[in-house]
Parts: structure tokens; sequence; C-alpha cells
């Protein structure tokens, strides 16, 4: 059995009541998003807190921003629990008005910036905002009296950037089970449902990256993924916040520049997927500039191709990769692979959280034997209570306080996590199941594959065929060759009948979830 203990120093435990559910928790922890933010300015006034595109803030002057835009949102009416909607992309205002609204006790509902106007205004709509903070260059897409009446205001980061108040932002009082962000589901199907994470679910997560990345105050972290995403929000924000560490801002990640940014600012830790990985080995600079400072690189959402891993430690010795595994609704990780264990067992997404639990489930919601497939639940202190105003989607979504994740997996003997496919993307044909990440990863594994996607196109004979999307830029492929090669390495009613090269890279929604609808 792989066990934390054996890796980091945990912090103290204790079984505590939260929701209606019995939950393993950290015993110390912060009670509420502020908290984390006013202790990481105690603590370091003068360290760095925000580096983007040359301008540096201290946490001392992040916090009298910060001060400043509560001032102007309280002038504007602005009360605890009232909900207002971040259309903000990679930039500092988003990290000061995030903080802004935690200090006046409103929930914090960040948009991805990729959201068009329809969209948008469901969301604003369904949270019921009072308010929105959005780019200058997004105003067309925000909606008017006619299409959201809900909303009592509309700021634009041009005319809040010139405001001031001399009202009070007192610091408002709020319970660790309060909610302080709602976060929108991706929306493959139907409406995006709008997952509650608490001060409490956010606390165990930071913890959670704390203490298996070894994060500290010297850690200069990366947002290259939409700060709006609960990768950028929790494990990237939060998290370097919550030890006080320093945030790099990538406006736009484009593999070149960011080479280059992560060796000038001394990145040394990071949380992408595994294609912006690989998009940065093509770049000569890569093996070129001093990337010595880069220790952590966490990966999730998709597999990493083992070449792309030994690649990756012959050009940066002292990167460690980390496999990670979580959602919205786990208000970020719910596996973590210990440090230094990821090129050992990289076919496993790791081992529970330190305070997670979870349990395989037959299709009628019996518990499988370790190693036995079945449908991953998800429990713990960072699941969130459940979706905005929507007991329906709350009630489907969980069982005994475990998230439903709609995962196929399995977890072993060992207790590690292996993800084989989502249940409505796996493949029948003629009877056959094949799960759609077992092709993926055989097709990762061709050289210059940057991102892969598997498909079930429909056949009147066999139920369902097996095709391929390839997005493979720098590569001298053809079907024939991409055939043989899975070929070799699957059962032969798995190997895709078709392939298809894309031009750019395949499609995804505004949370960066890969599109398979499109696809199919």
């Amino acid at each position: 059995m792989i066990r934390w203990d054996d890796h980091v120093a945990l912090p103290a435990l204790r079984t505590e009541q939260h929701y209606g559910r019995t939950l393993r928790c950290f015993a110390e922890r912060p009670p509420s998003m502020h908290a984390m933010f006013t202790r990481a300015v105690a603590a370091g006034p003068h360290r760095e807190a925000i580096s983007c595109d040359g301008q540096r803030w201290t946490y001392a002057q992040a916090a009298a921003e910060t001060e400043r835009i509560a001032r102007v949102l309280a002038d504007r009416g602005l009360r605890r629990g009232q909900r207002v909607v971040m259309f903000i992309s990679n930039r500092p205002e988003f990290v000061f008005v995030l903080f802004a609204l935690q200090q006046l006790g409103a929930i914090a509902v960040p948009v991805g910036t990729r959201e068009q106007a329809p969209g948008l205004a469901f969301i604003v709509n369904q949270c019921g905002a009072t308010g929105i903070v959005f780019d200058d260059a997004l105003a067309d897409r925000i909606p008017q009296a006619d299409a959201a009446p809900c909303l009592s205001w509309r700021l634009p980061l041009g005319e809040l950037a010139r405001a001031d108040s001399a009202v009070s932002a007192t610091p408002a009082t709020v319970s660790e089970d309060d909610c302080a962000c709602i976060l929108y589901t991706s929306g493959t199907t139907g409406h995006p449902k709008g997952a509650m994470l608490t001060h409490f679910n956010i606390a165990h997560s930071v913890i959670h990256y704390e203490v298996a990345f070894k994060l500290t105050a010297h850690d200069r972290a990366a947002l290259a993924v939409p700060a709006s995403h609960v990768t950028g929000l929790v494990a990237l924000i939060a998290a370097i916040v919550h030890v006080g560490g320093t945030l790099v801002i990538v406006p736009e990640f484009k593999a070149p520049s960011f080479v280059e940014l992560a060796a000038r600012e001394r990145i040394s830790y990071s949380l992408m997927v595994p294609a912006m990985y690989q998009l940065c080995l093509l770049q000569p600079a890569f093996r070129t500039l001093d990337l010595g400072a880069w220790r952590v690189g966490g990966f999730g959402g998709a597999p990493m191709p083992v070449p792309t891993v030994q690649t990756l430690a012959e050009a940066v010795p002292g990167l460690t990769l980390v496999n990670c595994y979580g959602s919205t609704e786990t208000a970020s990780p719910a596996t973590i692979m210990p440090l230094g264990l990821s090129a050992i067992h990289n076919d496993s997404v790791g081992i529970a959280a330190p305070c997670a639990d979870i349990r395989v489930v037959d299709e009628g919601g019996h518990p499988v034997a370790a190693g036995d497939s079945g449908e991953l639940l998800i429990g713990g202190p960072m699941v969130v209570p459940g979706y905005w105003d929507n007991p329906d989607a709350t009630a489907k979504g969980f069982v005994d306080g475990r998230w439903r994740s709609g995962d196929l997996g399995a977890v072993d003997a060992r207790g590690l996590v292996r993800i084989f496919d989502r249940i409505k993307d796996m493949i029948n044909r003629g009877g056959f199941k094949i799960y759609s990440v077992e092709v993926e990863n055989a097709l990762m594994a061709l050289p210059g594959v940057v991102e892969a996607a598997v498909v079930g196109h429909p056949c009147e004979v066999l139920g369902e065929r097996v095709h391929a999307y390839l997005y493979a830029p720098a590569a001298s492929l053809d079907a024939a060759a991409v055939r043989a090669h899975c070929a070799a390495r699957l059962a032969d009613y798995k190997v895709p009948e078709q392939v298809v090269f894309v031009d750019a890279p395949l499609p995804r929604n505004a949370n960066g979830k890969l599109l398979k609808r499109a696809l199919r």
C-alpha cells in the first residue's frame, strides 16, 4: 500500500461533520479565502506576490489594490452572500477582484472568457448575480437589462481602475462552510451547473497541494491555464497565496514565449495539461535556456505519454512530473501521485489525496473488489456540497455524500487509481467494450503527436467503429503508419479504422474540456 506518510510529513487530521457528511479533515486550516490572503500579506508584505508582463506587485501592494476595489464594490452596495460574475482574463485584476469579493463576503463567479453571450447570460441569471466585472474588450458579450434583469451594475475594468471610494470595506464575517465561489461545469450536454466551492473545500485543496508538492513561500507558480478554471483558481492562485509564494500570470499561453518566461521568471511550479508540456518540448529554446528552477510540473486532464516524461526528464533533470486527477466538484485534486512516482506508475493518476475517500462501485452502486472497474465515487472535505439552486442536479450528482464522477476506473491493492474512460465515452464495437483512453494513450506515444482523441462513430453492423483525431503539427505521419503503430500495441478491434489529422488544436469548451461531442 502506498501511503502519504511514507512520502511527506502530514499535518494532523481529525474527523468532523460538514454538510451532513462525516469527513477526515486537516485540524489546522485557513478559515476563509480572505484569511488566507491576509495571512500571506502579514507574513511577507514585501515579498513578491504577482508578476505579469514585466510588472510586479508585493503582497502589501496587492493588499492595497484589493482594499481599493473592495471599497468601490462596497460603494455599489455589494453585501455578504451576493454573487458577482468575474468575466476577466488572465491578468492581475483577476486576483485583486477575487480577494476584494472575499473581503466583502460576496461569492465570486468566475467565467471563462471564451464563453459567449448566451452562455454568459444563462450563468448570470442562474446564480442571480447582482453585478459583473469584466474586461473592457468583452463588453459586447455582457447581458443588458432585458437579458439579465438581476444585474444591478456592470463594471468594466477600465472604469474600475479609475474609481475609488471612502466607503468602509470592513471584512465580512463568514463561516468556513459558506460558499466562496461558484464555478460552472462545462455543460457538454444541456446547461452548465454551478458547483458551490466553500471556504472549507478550498482550504483543504490548497493544503493538499502544499503537502503533496512541498510548496513554500519560495515557489513561483506559472498561471498558464485559465484563472477562471478550478485549476487556475484553486491549484495556482489560492495554493500559491496560501504559502505566500509568487504568482506569475501568463496572459495567453504560447509555447515559445512561455519557455522564455519560465526561464526568466525562475518558475518552480506549474500545473498544465500534457499538450502544453509537449508544445514546450517542441521549442528549441527548451534545451538551451536555464530551466533549473522548475521542480514540480503537475499535469491532469489527459494522460502524459511515457516518451514525453522521459524527454522532459532529460531536458530538465530537476523537474518532477506529478499526475493529478480532480474536477470542479472536487475543488481540484482528488488524487495526486506522490513526488517521484509518476514515472514508475505512469498508467495511474496517483493515490487518493490525504483527506480524500475514493470508492469504486458497479452499476448497482455496490463496491467492487480491488482492481476491478466501476464508477469512481469521490468523497472528502474538498468535495462541494452541491450545485447552486439546483436540487435535482445535486440529488443526481451525489450519493451518500460522495460525488458521482461519471468516470470508469479502478483502485488497486496499493491504492493506485486508474481512469479508464468517461462512462459515456466508452465505445461498444460489436459487443467489445473499448476504453477510448487506452487507444488515446497508444496514439500519444507516437512522436510529434500533441493531442489525440478517440470517439465511436455509428455503424449499422457493429454499433460503433473507432475513429481517431490527431493534432500533430510537427509530425510526418499518415493513417497507415498510425494504424500499424496501434496494431502492434492493441487488440485488433481497438485499432482506429479512420484516422483524421487536424491542422488546429482539438475543439474544447470554455473550461478547456475536450468536446468529443463535436468530433462525433
